[in-house]
């Protein structure tokens, strides 16, 4: 692997493979094991954004794996006072093994890890959320024995979120069936021209052959402002019982959390036996554990 997971497109397919086995190994004997790779190093856990599933996922990932975890409110940092994210990055390069980093900038985000001298995960921004793609295929993985070009999934939202970004990439790099239904043209340029991609502005379109349908919030962190405007644009595209019968008959539903019922997906979907978004938030922990000992237990 690169030093860094910004995205998917630091991740070959091999190397995907090498992060499930280890995940699964990892999850399998979690009580058990004695792989400390994070021994004696000290992971810097930066955040710009309220977090659950993030940060209890890094803190408890990098305690099992031996580390020392170290919560960083990036508004009670210097970079959050003006300092330059250079400068930061070549302080915290001297003082930690490891970046952890869920902020708004993507591009920050690059020059964070272009500067620094230590790995650095994305952990979200507001264009790309790696992490929980990983965790997402784990569970896919699980679930159907397998990531390639069989699935059929389709996301309902935002188009151009970090899931939907993200999901385009996972689709490019496993062969994965994705449609995404949005009111918006998501951004397809992501695929590299694959042809197991497509935009469906009609939502019962989008669910033909269905084996996974995925949504996520309508209303993300920053956007509060706009909130009126986004339910109205979106309400069509909620993933409800009409919409989730359209699939195949063992379709199971995802969610990157926290839910909205009544929203982006309704009560009795969510809350189906469908459903299997606590076994993909658990899955979150043992991929990202997976991830930091392969970039940081070096």
């Amino acid at each position: 692997m690169k030093k860094d997971l910004l995205t998917l497109r630091d991740i070959t397919r091999d190397e995907l493979e090498q992060i499930f086995e280890l995940a699964a190994k990892l999850k399998r004997e979690r009580n058990t094991s004695d792989f400390k790779p994070l021994a004696g190093k000290s992971i810097g856990l930066i955040f710009a954004k309220s977090s659950t599933r993030t940060r209890v996922s890094f803190e408890v990932g990098v305690s099992e794996l031996g580390g020392n975890p170290l919560y960083l409110d990036q508004s009670k940092m210097q970079v959050g006072r003006g300092e330059t994210v250079a400068d930061t990055a070549n302080v915290l390069s001297r003082y930690l093994h490891g970046i952890v980093i869920r902020t708004f900038s993507h591009a920050g985000v690059e020059e964070l890890a272009r500067v620094a001298t230590i790995p650095v995960i994305n952990a979200l921004t507001d264009d790309f959320h790696p992490c929980q793609l990983l965790a997402d295929m784990l569970t896919i993985k699980e679930y159907s024995g397998k990531v390639d070009g069989s699935i059929g999934i389709a996301f309902y939202g935002d188009g151009r979120s970090n899931m939907a970004n993200s999901l385009i990439l996972a689709a490019k790099l496993t062969g994965m069936q994705l449609a995404i239904a949005s009111p918006e043209r998501p951004n397809l340029e992501l695929a590299g021209g694959a042809s197991n991609v497509r935009w469906e502005k009609d939502p019962e379109a989008a669910a033909k052959d269905v084996d996974y349908f995925y949504t996520d919030v309508w209303v993300s962190m920053g956007c509060e402002e706009d909130r009126e405007r986004r339910m109205q644009i979106f309400r069509p595209y909620q993933i409800n019982q009409k919409i989730f019968s359209l699939g195949k008959s063992n379709a199971k539903f995802l969610h990157c959390l926290p839910a909205h019922r009544g929203e982006e997906v309704s009560a009795d979907v969510m809350d189906s036996k469908a459903s299997i978004v606590f076994d993909e938030a658990e899955n979150r922990l043992h991929v990202q554990k997976a991830v930091m000992a392969l970039l940081m237990g070096k």
